[in-house]
């Protein structure tokens, strides 16, 4: 798809906090970041059956009840034996049994004889070797070494204790619980988990011109798009319940529908109606319900008119630019990183790529810049700079994977150039 080019920012510059280059009135991408996880108070702690605990946010960290593995077990099918059998020579072992997976632990009477074991069972008393099924040959009462099988003392056993003893921590508190967490949980009897009880979320699209996807839509109309959007990511994310809602651009309505949102969820975003048009009421609506505003403005593209605050019962507010492209940045950039924070996510190092192409622009908005992943000839994960057309080119979106953050205090970004990516959820 051909794209054009963004147009370039022409806007007073002056410096910012850390030396960062911000715009005159409006924060660095950086400082509206500090504010927002700053405000954010931290979500509540709630028991969490483990069967539901998928994609929480772990609070208290999950320990071992026992030694893992709880005891010496076969890693393979084969006959268990003492290697010193093997070592004086012993190349005909008789069977004296069967230790299964479940079985009590067994011992042997003659220890030059073996018992055949299977992949998961406890190792029988005095063996302390496991040979595998491919090196043997069976017969009705023993089982012999092949020609040139070499038998190594420890072989096929998983030792006790040697993944992890008892007491050592097996998930850190602020670990997303996937499924290789969800196994460990379970493997130590932690059928209740303590986690980070995750926002209700009210997502709320502003606009006259704005239509429900089902109804039929008129010229001068467009259908939402925004809000499905949002609820799809913060779906995603592991929010339990996120409810769309619709404004239309009437002062009175915008104020009276807020105010009983912000009473009935613990966080809110909204689209549209942010910015200083003579119909964008949200600011003032807002203003009179008691929230106070942290960020209106940031320097960055696209996004710009970014606004962020919060109710005097500390409920977060994010108004995000009514533009798909923009909503969408700023959810990614801020919303979902502070609900991680709040939740008490351990921070996870910046996830970089490398620039496929050079990129050139003029300073001083930051760009957050759409791009498409793929793996280069030396094994980078490279991106692929894939501008929108516009900051309402949400169509431009779909083979992009997320988006790369140029700072604002440089120009030229040469290709290799390795920089911060965020994916879409």
């Amino acid at each position: 798809m051909q794209r054009a080019s963004p147009q370039t920012c022409t806007a007073k510059c002056v410096a910012g906090v850390s030396g960062i280059l911000t715009i005159r009135g409006m924060l660095s991408v950086s400082e509206a970041e500090k504010v927002v996880f700053e405000s954010v108070q931290p979500l509540p702690v709630e028991d969490c059956p483990l069967a539901g605990a998928h994609n929480r946010i772990l609070r208290e960290p999950v320990r071992a009840d026992r030694d893992l593995p709880p005891f010496d077990r076969a890693t393979l099918d084969g006959i268990a034996i003492r290697h010193a059998a093997f070592a004086g020579g012993v190349r005909s072992f008789k069977s004296e049994g069967v230790q299964a997976a479940g079985m009590i632990q067994k011992a042997r009477a003659n220890p030059d004889a073996c018992l055949e074991i299977m992949t998961g069972a406890v190792l029988p008393h005095g063996c302390d070797t496991v040979v595998p099924v491919e090196d043997l040959v069976a017969k009705e009462k023993s089982f012999d070494l092949r020609d040139g099988a070499t038998v190594t003392a420890g072989q096929g056993v998983h030792r006790k204790a040697s993944d992890a003893s008892k007491g050592d921590t097996l998930i850190e508190a602020g670990t997303r619980l996937g499924s290789p967490a969800i196994a460990i949980a379970a493997s130590v009897g932690v059928a209740t988990l303590r986690t980070s009880q995750l926002p209700r979320v009210a997502v709320v699209a502003t606009g006259d011109e704005l239509v429900e996807v089902e109804s039929r839509v008129a010229d001068h109309q467009i259908r939402r798009s925004n809000d499905h959007a949002i609820r799809a990511a913060l779906i995603a994310f592991g929010c339990p319940k996120v409810e769309r809602f619709h404004l239309r651009d009437v002062a009175d309505e915008v104020q009276k529908s807020l105010k009983e949102l912000l009473v009935r969820y613990d966080w809110v975003v909204v689209t549209g109606g942010v910015s200083k048009g003579k119909r964008d009421f949200l600011p003032s609506a807002l203003a009179a319900l008691g929230v106070r505003k942290l960020v209106h403005g940031v320097a960055q593209r696209p996004g710009k008119p970014f606004w962020f605050g919060v109710t005097p019962r500390g409920t977060p507010v994010f108004a995000l630019p009514g533009n798909p492209v923009s909503a969408l940045t700023c959810l990614h950039r801020y919303m979902l990183p502070a609900i991680e924070r709040a939740a008490g996510m351990r921070p996870a190092p910046p996830r970089n790529v490398a620039l496929a192409k050079a990129v050139t622009f003029k300073p001083p908005l930051a760009w957050l810049l759409p791009v498409r992943l793929s793996n280069g000839p030396d094994g980078r994960l490279m991106a692929e700079p894939d501008p929108s057309n516009t900051s309402g080119d949400f169509a431009g979106l779909v083979d992009t994977n997320g988006f790369v953050e140029l700072p604002a205090d440089q120009t030229e970004f040469p290709a290799g150039t390795v920089v911060p990516f965020r994916a879409w959820v």
